[in-house]
């Protein structure tokens, strides 16, 4: 029984798509600097407490979602506190970014910034999924 449901699970596109979300916001800004200040260095995710909360909760949220596979509205709105977490990392990030340029020495911009970006996508391509699975199980229900 258990074979079946993960298999169901994995089967699923929105699982891949959320697992993707969760090892990206897992593992990416650990690796990538998310900007670079001249008296600091490079700054890490783990530099910053509320950002290394933020992407944490964003992993969390995701695998959340991927073991709410049965119920698929649980999983939609998972889905969307999850892109609200990932905007305001996204709008920190670019507030920080405004920032930076206007300093008397130049601090460089991480590629890790971009990080929410590919988070988002993600979580919209996994809720088209799960709306278009949901649509089925209505048209579904509907025949009978």
């Amino acid at each position: 029984m258990s074979s079946i449901i993960t298999e169901r699970m994995i089967q699923r596109i929105q699982t891949a798509y959320l697992v993707l979300v969760a090892l990206v916001a897992g593992t990416l800004p650990f690796a990538f600097a998310l900007w670079e200040e001249v008296e600091k260095g490079k700054v890490y995710a783990k530099d910053n407490l509320w950002v290394l909360a933020a992407f944490l909760m964003v992993v969390v949220l995701s695998i959340i979602a991927v073991l709410q596979y049965r119920k698929r509205q649980n999983q939609f709105v998972l889905n969307r506190l999850n892109l609200i977490v990932n905007l305001f990392l996204l709008g920190f990030f670019v507030y920080r970014s405004l920032n930076l340029s206007g300093e008397t020495t130049v601090s460089e911009k991480g590629i890790g910034m971009l990080i929410p970006v590919f988070s988002i996508v993600f979580l919209v391509l996994a809720n088209r999924a799960i709306k278009k699975d949901e649509d089925l199980v209505k048209s579904v229900d509907r025949l009978r």
